[in-house]
């Protein structure tokens, strides 16, 4: 690919990134362009590479520092590269998740001279995969002092707007047994799918909580979202398994949370296993730190739906936020595309956190 321009228009910048492929695992080429970006257009951070991620930061000795956090990867392309520009779209994989505030990233880290936090800026890989192989994970393992900040932000899409903290998310499957038998015989067994029903009926009984943290509403949601059961066409099935997934507050630890699925699906005759964890985050909007970003983004805040990699700050003890250009809900689709008033206005904010005492 050809070098980066990190003194380009923001959004120009955000064009030459989605141009240049990067689906998780396979970041290389666009994590060299970066760090050779940054190397000659802003020479007085101090670099690093950790496999497809690149670090940068300043050593200005500022009483605060501020760490923008943001993956380079992008989910499989749709037919949606090289990027397009339409009026007031920019289109292409990666324009809302999350290449338009990698650029803004970039574009400030060789146009801010003079900050009046420290910055750290980390460009990692495969946030879009399994969390084992996310480079932030690598990062906290092999170079922890390079996560260390008063505050985080999270390039995630937010349409503009600071989403604080984020939901917690986990996965338990729960397994009816029965007895199999011929069909035709059918009261010789017992039908594990029509047990299944019982934990159906329990989970669209559910009534969940709306919890205010920081003046931010958290919705919590217990839902199937999948069933597998059944043998054959003329076969009374003996197992039948739900995936159940919960979306909790993060008021809820992980243990808290597996404790009330549990209790939840307690009187059911089934098997409950825990399959998958990942704690929520805190809003953290009590530090200085993330009010002087708040208000520099206009005073708004809302409650982040979904899980993110702040989850990962907040476990360090660091406030983290998410913010970013992109509206979440183009995200990973075919037609992914980004307001261009949106890239100028997120680098305008976040220039204006940088600059301002």
């Amino acid at each position: 690919m050809k070098p980066l321009d990190l003194t380009a228009d923001v959004v120009s910048l955000t064009a030459a990134l989605v141009d240049a492929p990067s689906v998780s695992g396979d970041e290389e080429v666009l994590a060299d362009a970066v760090e050779a970006a940054l190397r000659a257009q802003a020479p007085a951070l101090e670099v690093v590479r950790s496999g497809n991620a690149v670090l940068a930061r300043t050593n200005l000795g500022r009483p605060t520092r501020v760490l923008l956090a943001g993956h380079l990867d992008t989910v499989p392309i749709a037919d949606n590269v090289p990027s397009r520009r339409e009026g007031p779209l920019l289109h292409g994989c990666g324009t809302v998740d999350m290449k338009s505030t990698d650029a803004v990233f970039l574009h400030l880290a060789a146009s801010v001279a003079d900050p009046v936090h420290d910055v750290t800026l980390v460009f990692y890989d495969c946030e879009e995969v399994e969390a084992t192989r996310n480079g932030l994970g690598r990062i906290e393992r092999e170079l922890p002092d390079w996560l260390a900040a008063d505050l985080a932000v999270l390039g995630e899409p937010t349409d503009g707007l600071v989403e604080a903290g984020c939901q917690g998310t986990m996965r338990v499957r729960v397994t009816t047994s029965g007895v199999r038998a011929h069909s035709a015989r059918s009261w010789l067994g017992r039908n594990a799918i029509h047990g299944a029903g019982a934990v159906l009926r329990v989970l669209e009984d559910y009534l969940p909580r709306d919890v205010v943290i920081d003046g931010c509403t958290y919705r919590e949601g217990l839902n199937a979202v999948k069933i597998v059961g059944g043998v054959a066409g003329n076969v009374v099935p003996d197992v039948c398994e739900v995936d159940v997934n919960f979306r909790f507050a993060p008021d809820r630890s992980a243990a808290q949370a597996e404790a009330h699925v549990r209790e939840v699906l307690a009187g059911l005759d089934a098997d409950v296993v825990l399959t998958d964890m990942s704690p929520g985050a805190l809003p953290g909007l009590g530090s200085a730190a993330a009010q002087g970003f708040v208000t520099a983004a206009g005073g708004t805040v809302r409650a982040k739906y979904g899980w993110t990699d702040v989850s990962r700050f907040s476990a360090l003890g660091i406030p983290a936020l998410n913010y970013g250009p992109g509206d979440p809900n183009l995200a990973h689709t075919r037609d992914e595309h980004v307001v261009v008033a949106k890239i100028v206005e997120c680098e305008a904010v976040l220039r204006r956190y940088l600059t301002t005492p």
